[in-house]
């Protein structure tokens, strides 16, 4: 029996391969299918508890697995490939968990057709819409502060946040119905320290489908990163399809704080992609900011620095490893592709069309 589901881990790498270019298939099926359903039981039976039922588990895992490890350490070296197939049985059940829960969410179709946007840019629109952002970020900036050189502080607690989150999908359901959230199942990560260090804002359970977030992320970043989370609850992977989500969901609330940090949000994005190619038009782009703004720029840089570590590198290796096994060829850096959908809908819904504030 165990050699069967060692043996099945191939078949199953095989099947899914053959599914990531069916996308058709696993938007109707799975994504719209049985991944809902799914991840509401989940989100009801996990989702009222104050704490993350997901990470005790990992940590019982973890517990467990050193303990078998130590007390059959000469098993192990006696008979080592009687091991490495217990190795594959555990892979085997995991790799088919993770896909029938959440992961083959990864081959489903791009966000960009949903909104039927081009994906493809040029340097010059990044700027355009960076210059856009720039005065965007710098008016409600200027309604919350009415000073251009004072940092804002958002007042609510992580909590609260969470709360006006799950609001604001409610809302943005009228509009975008793909994006229904229902049973909220979103709470601070109990490793937030761990979290910190390894570069880490939040991040979904794939097997109890609870969203963890950073609980030592600045508040100022704070609405963005639980957007993104729940975006990855209502069925979206990639992280440049949930970074889009999740500043989209922000920059749609009602509330003018989270409009705030999701226009700060976008911006950073621009300026990031901006300054890999040109130093000098990012410095010009950055002037522009109110200082107050580049003060809250200013407290996630300090954030970064000081949960800065030497092995962070490596973490962020494992994950891009992680990512590119998961048909994000671009690894990490799909975080940055953000941009691309961004210039894209604010194509088709133009910044200076919007209404926001108080």
């Amino acid at each position: 029996m165990k050699n069967a589901i060692a043996l099945s881990l191939i078949f199953q790498i095989i099947f899914v391969i053959w599914l990531s270019k069916e996308p058709e298939i696993v938007e109707t099926y799975y994504s719209n299918g049985i991944y809902p359903v799914i991840s509401q039981f989940f989100r009801i039976l996990f989702g009222w508890l104050p704490f993350s039922v997901g990470e005790i588990v990992y940590t019982l895992i973890f517990i467990v697995a050193i303990r078998y490890i130590i007390l059959n350490w000469k098993r192990i070296k006696a008979f080592p490939w009687s091991f490495v197939r217990n190795v594959f049985v555990v892979l085997a059940v995991f790799y088919f968990t993770f896909n029938l829960l959440w992961g083959l969410n990864y081959y489903r179709q791009p966000i960009a057709e949903r909104f039927d946007i081009r994906d493809s840019i040029t340097s010059q629109e990044v700027v355009d819409l960076a210059e856009e952002l720039i005065e965007k970020t710098n008016s409600i900036h200027f309604q919350i502060t009415r000073d251009t050189a004072q940092m804002v502080q958002v007042p609510y607690d992580r909590n609260e946040i969470f709360t006006k989150t799950i609001e604001g999908y409610r809302e943005i359901e009228k509009e975008l119905p793909f994006l229904k959230y229902r049973h909220p199942s979103l709470k601070k990560s109990m490793f937030s320290i761990l979290d910190s260090y390894m570069g880490i804002g939040g991040y979904l359970n794939p097997f109890t489908n609870e969203a963890q977030v950073n609980a030592l992320t600045p508040v100022f970043r704070f609405p963005v990163v639980s957007g993104h989370e729940v975006g990855h609850q209502v069925g979206y992977s990639k992280e440049n399809e949930t970074n889009f989500i999740g500043y989209l969901v922000t920059s749609k609330n009602k509330d003018i704080y989270f409009q705030y940090a999701a226009s700060a949000y976008a911006l950073s994005h621009c300026l990031s992609a901006i300054r890999r190619g040109d130093e000098e038009k990012f410095q010009e782009l950055f002037s522009k900011i109110n200082f107050g703004v580049q003060e809250n720029y200013r407290e996630l840089y300090e954030f970064n620095i000081r949960y800065a570590n030497p092995f962070e590198p490596i973490f962020k290796s494992i994950f891009d490893t992680f990512l590119k096994a998961n048909q994000q060829v671009e690894g990490v850096r799909s975080y940055g592709k953000i941009v691309e959908l961004m210039v894209g809908y604010h194509e088709k819904h133009p910044i200076g069309s919007e209404l926001y504030g108080n």
